[in-house]
């Protein structure tokens, strides 16, 4: 086996929450086509989704594959084998969407 191709076991803990961070969420593009820059400044704070890859096991809320809305300010980032995760706290979360919500009423779909 050569070194680094192996992937790290990383075990969570408390309620922390580790997920891959989202390349794709630096650029937009408008209603009309448009293409926004990351860097373009913006009036409200802007949320950013990004999905979950491990929880610690007093994590609640979340499961491994939700896809979890959280303020990008508020992240702490860490790079493990190359690729970038975002370690936060289940708390610091503000919405979750999964396939498993289904059942449960919440009026929005993504």
């Amino acid at each position: 086996m050569t070194k680094g191709s192996a992937k790290t076991p990383i075990k969570m803990l408390h309620d922390r929450i580790l997920c891959e961070s989202d390349t794709e969420a630096g650029e937009r593009r408008s209603s009309g086509g448009i293409v926004i820059p990351a860097t373009a400044a913006m009036g409200a704070k802007r949320l950013a989704w990004s999905t979950v890859v491990a929880v610690g096991p007093h994590a609640r809320a979340v499961a491994i594959g939700d896809k979890v809305l959280y303020d990008p300010e508020d992240k702490a980032e860490v790079e493990v084998s190359g690729e970038v995760y975002v370690v936060m706290r289940e708390r610091d979360v503000h919405a979750v969407a999964a396939g498993r919500l289904a059942d449960e009423a919440t009026g929005l779909y993504l």
